[in-house]
């Protein structure tokens, strides 16, 4: 539902690569690829039988994962040529110096200062040292409150737990302080929990890669090993306290107001006055605290735990969160616990990459006015809006003839997906950059000022009504969401891209394949997460009785069939964490069939590629969801990603269409043809 955004200091480390190294280039413009393409194909396989193997066999076949990649994917591959692109105009941008606006300086600088390597490596850790040094010269634990303001606004970081605003969950025009769990450096809470054979393993060697990057940060060996304990221990226990990735899916199990004077009671061992007063909100009353019970057990740690404890705990997350701006050693460290262990990528992504991909990441706005201004015309954004339209009214056509709603809830439903509101493309006002001060000698130091800014912009909106114009991803990223607090769908430029939309094909595959991530991010308002939220985006419940069993009972149908499928190993999907976004993906392929269906009322549509329109149509949909991923990324992603296998993305889904079956003449008891089909909306 709504996007997370990953402090930028990891984000870079962290986020997949985007290209292999043979194919490393800058782009001066963006290459074409088609929307359905049947070399993708594996037309000896069953479409009845196995219809993913069908769509996607060819591509799987000819695309391996390159080397850089934990998984490789369509989206990747048009992720990886938008990267290339913006590659091209940042290289353009730094070597220009004089001709630039102000944004297109920032963009320019901070890309040459990142990508150069040497000027990083003879500052070595000197740009970290005066944090470090802040840490190790802490007396007592009532310094660790301003301390820890400024580390989270510096690195962007959630050291001990997470703080920034957000919408009120009972007044979603207004912005409030969230105070939520956070502290962990394994991917997930069961990373510390589980006790089988590979978790102990992961956690070994997790203990080993502490104390290695605290050796690299100036710790004597023994010290290293000692404080490594130390931070799997602290964490161990904040794991314990932490809600599971189901349960932070239920918003009621996230709404905890508290006024300070409660959150004080909560953890009096932390000062919040001295907390709240160097980030400029020493006035602010009003908390979410999404996890009581974490900041229950964080209150037992600060109160038990020694001084020296606290601050070796420090030093891992400070040291952790800054490693991919600084040297190669701490680069390389990094990435061999958290790419190559963890998700078994065998190389680092080449630097150019990375200086992008931070770029992007901290500066989207300035670098998405380059990208929109040469690939996202007013036509692209018109025939995307048009679309949506035609699936929005396909919605409200399903919501009117649902038997199972009654009419209440019915109006309720129509009146929230009245008020959704498309963006498309881009922002309808950039941000401004203006106050971040970008230095072309300065890789580090931009970093930390870009991340301070975007820290202190999050803060300011605190107790401020809400600016609804505000977008959550940067135009070139290729993805798209729905916001349930805003009550919006966002699709960014570089997703409406080919092979994702691709205006030289005809609308079959475009309905199937972007109508069908339209109708899914409109689904999300009305899945198992969005459906408690109003037209307005308060969190409240709209539905009756009845209609609230009528909605789960469906939904179970729908986590029985996702709970039997494999995705590596023995280990199965867990559909309670996917069933939002199973949800979306079903009633996602059903609008964008009616859509597709209403857009070409009265033409006569004409085979291709050995092809019937509607074949064509689902055929265009399976496509986007083609990869290829490696077991290590499939074991993560089973206990963290709320997405399910691309797979069971296609195949999932075409059980349950009757249309499918027709367009392809399955059989009853074939694979691809249920005789009891979920479906919700």
């Amino acid at each position: 539902m709504r996007p997370l955004v990953a402090p930028l200091f990891l984000a870079a480390a962290l986020a997949a690569p985007l290209a292999s190294h043979g194919q490393d280039r800058p782009l001066q413009s963006l290459p074409y690829s088609p929307g359905l393409n049947v070399k993708s194909m594996d037309t000896s396989a069953d479409p009845c039988v196995d219809f993913y193997q069908y769509a996607c066999g060819g591509w799987m076949r000819d695309n391996p994962i390159p080397a850089d990649q934990p998984r490789w994917d369509v989206y990747s591959k048009l992720a990886r040529d938008n990267q290339q692109f913006l590659w091209g105009i940042l290289e353009d941008l730094a070597a220009k110096r004089r001709g630039r606006n102000a944004a297109q300086q920032k963009i320019g600088d901070y890309f040459a200062a990142c990508m150069d390597e040497e000027a990083v490596e003879r500052r070595g850790l000197q740009p970290l040292r005066p944090l470090l040094e802040r840490v190790t010269h802490l007396r007592s634990k009532r310094e660790l409150a301003p301390l820890l303001a400024q580390l989270h606004v510096d690195t962007g970081g959630g050291m001990l737990f997470g703080f920034g605003s957000d919408q009120d969950f009972a007044d979603a025009t207004q912005v409030i302080a969230f105070a939520s769990a956070g502290g962990l450096g394994l991917p997930d809470r069961d990373y510390y929990l589980k006790d089988d054979e590979r978790m102990r393993d992961i956690r070994a060697k997790y203990v080993l890669h502490v104390g290695r990057m605290l050796e690299l940060a100036g710790e004597s060996t023994a010290d290293a090993e000692r404080d490594a304990g130390t931070v799997l221990e602290l964490e161990t226990a904040l794991a314990r306290a932490t809600l599971s990735r189901v349960d932070q899916r239920d918003p009621y199990k996230l709404f905890h107001k508290f006024n300070r004077q409660a959150l004080r009671a909560l953890t009096p061992a932390f000062d919040w006055n001295a907390y709240l007063q160097p980030l400029g909100l020493a006035k602010v009353q009003i908390f979410n605290v999404t996890e009581p019970e974490f900041f229950q057990q964080l209150q037992r740690e600060l109160s038990t735990r020694s001084l020296d404890d606290l601050k070796a705990y420090l030093r891992w997350h400070l040291v952790h969160e800054a490693a991919p701006a600084l040297t190669r050693a701490l680069v390389s460290e990094n990435f061999e616990f958290y790419s190559h262990t963890l998700r078994g990528v065998p190389e680092l992504a080449p630097r150019w990459k990375r200086c992008v991909r931070l770029v992007d990441g901290q500066l989207g706005e300035a670098l998405g006015q380059e990208f929109v201004r040469r690939a996202f015309g007013p036509e692209l954004k018109a025939s995307a809006l048009h679309m949506t339209r035609q699936i929005e009214d396909a919605m409200g056509a399903d919501i009117r003839s649902l038997d199972w709603m009654s009419e209440g809830t019915r109006q309720k439903a129509l009146e929230k997906l009245h008020a959704v509101v498309n963006k498309i493309g881009y922002p309808d006002k950039w941000r401004d950059y203006s106050a971040v001060a970008i230095r072309r000698d300065d890789f580090f130091g931009n970093v930390v000022r870009a991340e301070r800014f975007e820290a202190k912009r999050q803060l300011a909106k605190i107790g401020k009504p809400l600016d609804r114009g505000e977008w959550g991803m940067t135009p070139p990223t290729v993805n798209a969401y729905y916001n349930a607090q805003m009550n919006d769908i966002n699709f960014p430029a570089g997703v409406l891209q080919p092979p994702l939309y691709d205006p030289k094909m005809d609308d079959a595959p475009n309905y199937g394949n972007t109508g069908g991530t339209i109708g899914h991010e409109l689904t999300h308002g009305f899945d198992d997460e969005g459906r408690h939220f109003d037209a307005k985006g308060n969190l409240k419940d709209w539905w009756t009785k009845d209609d609230a069993k009528g909605f789960e009972d469906r939904a179970q149908c729908i986590v029985d069939q996702y709970a039997q499928y494999v995705i590596v190993d023995d280990i199965r999907i867990n559909s309670r964490l996917t069933l939002g976004e199973d949800i979306a993906d079903l009633g996602g392929l059903f609008l964008a069939y009616a859509a597709w269906k209403v857009q070409t009322e009265g033409q006569k549509l004409a085979d291709r590629d050995g092809l019937t329109p509607d074949q064509r149509f689902f055929v265009g949909y399976a496509q986007w969801a083609c990869e290829n991923n490696r077991p290590e990324n499939q074991r993560v992603s089973a206990l963290t990603n709320p997405h399910s296998p691309g797979k069971y993305r296609v195949n999932g889904l075409m059980v349950n269409m009757p249309e499918f079956a027709k367009a392809f003449s399955c059989k009853p008891g074939q694979p691809m043809s249920s005789a009891k089909p979920c479906r919700v909306w």
